[in-house]
C-alpha cells in the first residue's frame, strides 16, 4: 500500500475535473463559490486544527485529503453530495494505493460534513466540519450585485473577516465580522444555525468547546 499524500491528489487530473464540474453546477443552480479556492482553504485549516491539537502527523496529512476531496460530489447533485463525494473519493483513494483502513476514515469524513445528515464519526471529520462550515465570507459570492442577492449571498457578503482560532485543549473559536448594514446577525443564524451546531458536536467529539464570536460578541 502507498503513503497517498495531498499533493498526489492535487495532481490528480481527475479530482481537478470532478472539483471543476462541481463548482460550475453550483453556479448554475444559484450556490456560493465551492471550487478550488474553497476546497484549497478548507484543507488547509482542516489540517491546521488537528495539527494545533497536537493529532499525529499522518491524521492531519488524512484530514488535508478529505477536506480537498470532501465537495466532489457536487460533480453529480448537490442532493447527497456527501454521499455521492465519498463514493468516489474511495475510488480515487483506492487508485492511489491508500490502505483500506485510511480509505474508510476519509470516506467516512466526507460522507459526513453535510449539516443536513452528517455527524462527527472520527477525528478528520470534526476537522473538516469545523473547517468547512467556518469558510463563509464575502469572496464566495460570485456576482457582488446586491439587488440580486439572496439571503446565503447577503449574509456571506456581509462576513469581511473570518477565522477559525483553535486553542489547544481550550476551546476552538470561529471569529467573524460581519457588517450589520448589509445583513443583520439573525439572518447570520437564520442560515447558518445547522451549521453552528454541527460545529459544536465537532469540536465535542475533539474534546474541547465550539465557541461562535460576530463583531468581538460571544453568541455561542
Amino acid at each position: 500500500m502507498t503513503k497517498v499524500t495531498l499533493h498526489d491528489i492535487k495532481a490528480d487530473s481527475y479530482v481537478q475535473g470532478l472539483i471543476d464540474a462541481g463548482n460550475r453546477h453550483l453556479a448554475a443552480i444559484g450556490f456560493t463559490e465551492h471550487g478550488l479556492r474553497h476546497v484549497g482553504l478548507v484543507s488547509n485549516i482542516a489540517s491546521n486544527i488537528l495539527e494545533k491539537m497536537e493529532h499525529h502527523e499522518r491524521e492531519c496529512e488524512l484530514a488535508a485529503i478529505a477536506a480537498y476531496l470532501h465537495d466532489i460530489g457536487n460533480a453529480v447533485n448537490r442532493v447527497s453530495h456527501a454521499q455521492t463525494g465519498a463514493i468516489l473519493a474511495a475510488g480515487i483513494l483506492e487508485r492511489h494505493g491508500m490502505p483500506p483502513e485510511e480509505i474508510a476514515s476519509v470516506i467516512g469524513a466526507i460522507g459526513n460534513h453535510d449539516e443536513m445528515d452528517g455527524n462527527p464519526v472520527n477525528t478528520i471529520s470534526a476537522a473538516l466540519i469545523l473547517a468547512d462550515k467556518s469558510d463563509v465570507h464575502r469572496s464566495r459570492v460570485r456576482n457582488p450585485d446586491l439587488a440580486k442577492f439572496d439571503i446565503h449571498d447577503r449574509v456571506n457578503y456581509a462576513v469581511e473577516r473570518s477565522f477559525l482560532r483553535v486553542y489547544p485543549k481550550e476551546r476552538i473559536a470561529l471569529e467573524l465580522t460581519i457588517d450589520t448594514e448589509i445583513c443583520p446577525v439573525m439572518e447570520y443564524f437564520e442560515i447558518f444555525l445547522a451549521r453552528m451546531l454541527l460545529c459544536r458536536k465537532a469540536a465535542e467529539f475533539l474534546l474541547t468547546k465550539f465557541e461562535l464570536k460576530i463583531n468581538d460578541v460571544k453568541l455561542l
